[in-house]
């Protein structure tokens, strides 16, 4: 814990002792007057929580990004060497890249109640599970992105299929009805009689059903995301939506693992 600690404040003064950190801030105050100008009151409570949770997760993409550009410097290879786990030094990539975006998006917060809205104390208990669990997302997610992390086509295949995820959410059942269809002509043309009358009744099921199975087949690992902004809006979060924060921070977990493997089983090239 002490190793990761000294790290941890290493790249966190860094970052804030440079021109980069003084850019963020900068962006920070700029991002408050484009959408929390004080001139004009805040509208909903549920527009401050949401619109802050999304530049949470915007900016600690961004600072793990930058982070992890620092630390991938060959100056930093002394470090990696004596460290007897390199997790620990992802770890403070991670810690930094975390303390860092909660400082900038507590400032953002505290800015937005100027002339913002009035917050219930149920809102403001709610306000750090969904801030947080985007965040840490955020963060596993630029990790897989960084150079620092990624192996060979690594991130290429975790945000490809990320992208296979979102853009199959908007498959209709009648596109899906026509690739069977045309399957089903081919399984008939062989004499697959078996296969053609599977296929058959599929396509009827299909038909027969307005909603779209696939696409909410698809969709399915999005759902935190719409339990969170519909919980926000409402004001209140029903019990199955109270376990999307928990849901994002699995997922977070599992990128971080993911990551942690990669990085410590990679051979490392460091930037001069």
């Amino acid at each position: 814990m002490r190793r990761i600690w000294t790290l941890t404040n290493y790249f966190t003064g860094y970052l804030f002792r440079s021109l980069t950190g003084v850019g963020l801030v900068i962006a920070t105050l700029v991002f408050w007057l484009l959408f929390f100008n004080p001139q004009q009151k805040t509208p909903e409570a549920a527009y401050y929580v949401l619109v802050i949770g999304v530049f949470g997760a915007g900016m600690g993409f961004l600072v793990t990004i930058m982070l992890a550009t620092r630390a991938n410097h060959a100056n930093l290879y002394p470090w990696v060497v004596r460290l007897p786990s390199r997790v620990e030094y992802l770890t403070a990539v991670f810690l930094s890249a975390l303390i860092t975006t909660i400082i900038l998006q507590l400032l953002l917060a505290l800015l937005a109640l100027v002339n913002g809205p009035q917050l219930s104390l149920q809102r403001i208990i709610e306000i750090p599970p969904v801030w947080l669990s985007l965040l840490i997302l955020a963060i596993g997610l630029a990790l897989h992105a960084a150079d620092l992390v990624a192996r060979g086509w690594s991130r290429v295949y975790l945000f490809g299929l990320l992208a296979i995820f979102l853009f199959a959410q908007g498959i209709h059942n009648s596109t899906v009805r026509s690739a069977i269809m045309q399957l089903n002509r081919m399984a008939l043309s062989q004499g697959w009689t078996g296969v053609n009358d599977r296929l058959a009744n599929y396509a009827i099921t299909l038909n027969s059903n307005e909603v779209s199975t696939v696409g909410q087949l698809f969709g399915l690992i999005f759902w935190p995301f719409r339990a969170l902004a519909e919980a926000t809006v409402s004001g209140y979060f029903t019990s199955t939506q109270a376990l999307a924060p928990a849901i994002l921070l699995l997922y977070a977990t599992i990128l971080f693992m993911l990551a942690a493997d990669l990085f410590a089983n990679k051979d490392l090239a460091f930037v001069e």
